[in-house]
Order: C-alpha cells, then structure tokens, then sequence
C-alpha cells in the first residue's frame, strides 16, 4: 500500500497575532468541517484575523474563523462565521482551558494548512503584549530591517 504524500502545504495564516502576543507554546488540532468548507478553504478562501478559541463542556471551538462559501456549493453552503469544533484529546482540551482560565491567556489559531487530505490548524497558546512591548517588537523590526538593507548595499558595491 502506497504512502499518502504528507507536505505541509499552508493555506491561511494568522500574521497579526504575532505582533498581538508572545507566542508560549505551538501544537496542531483537527477541524470538523462540512463538504464545501473543505473545498472553498483547499481555494485559499479562508481567513484567520481576529480568530480565537473558546472551551465548553469539554469541548473547543474556534470563534471568527471565516471560511467563505464556496462558489459552486448552493444549498450546501454553511455559515462562514460559524463556529467550529477543534478536534483535540481531552487531556490537551482541559489542560488549554485551565490554563486559559487560571493563567488569563488565550488559545490563537496561528495557521491553516493542509497535511495530506486533512486541513490542519495550527494553534498557539498566547499572552497579549502591551502597548510597550508592541513598540518595540517594531523598533526590532525595524532595526534588522535597516542592517539587512545596509549589508546588501555594502556587498553590492563591492
């Protein structure tokens, strides 16, 4: 039997939330996902701004991940901004919503992909930056930005 081809093919990614928080700790979960879900987030149409997860009942579900209704799926479409259940084991589901609820951080989903046939989602467990701390990611930012650009300059010139 043949060997599924298992690359990492990112669909949609979540680059606010890294200027937004520190990112803690990283791990994947499963989606469940209707028909034409799947086929409108394989199109690229999905979109991960201001997405978060939230855990009830032992459950996790993940809040303002928009997946836009797919062009050819009438009837069948679903809500874009529905809700939607994380699959993930019990044991992660309580230790995330402890975590969440004691420590006052927050799950972010982080990327959307694709590993095989499954669409994945990569989620991080966050702590917001304040103000300060989001100037000087910038100023960082900026700083290595200038250097990159002066070190090109200097080995043009040679």
């Amino acid at each position: 039997m043949p060997e599924k081809d298992k690359t990492k093919k990112v669909l949609a990614s979540n680059r606010k939330a890294y200027h937004d928080y520190f990112i803690l700790e990283k791990f994947e979960a499963g989606l469940e996902l209707f028909g034409t879900e799947v086929k409108s987030i394989r199109a690229g149409n999905a979109n991960l701004k201001d997405s978060f997860c939230t855990f009830r009942d032992g459950e996790a579900f993940a809040q303002g991940l928009h997946v836009s209704p797919y062009e050819k799926g009438n009837i069948f479409n679903r809500d874009p901004d529905r809700q939607k259940r994380l699959l993930l084991h019990k044991r992660e589901i309580s230790r995330l919503s402890a975590k969440c609820a004691q420590d006052g951080l927050t799950v972010v989903p982080m990327e959307l992909y694709l590993l095989g046939a499954r669409v994945k989602l990569e989620l991080a467990l966050c702590q917001g930056k304040k103000l300060y701390d989001k100037r000087a990611s910038i100023a960082e930012r900026d700083a290595k930005r200038d250097m990159d650009r002066r070190i090109k300059s200097r080995g043009s010139e040679e």
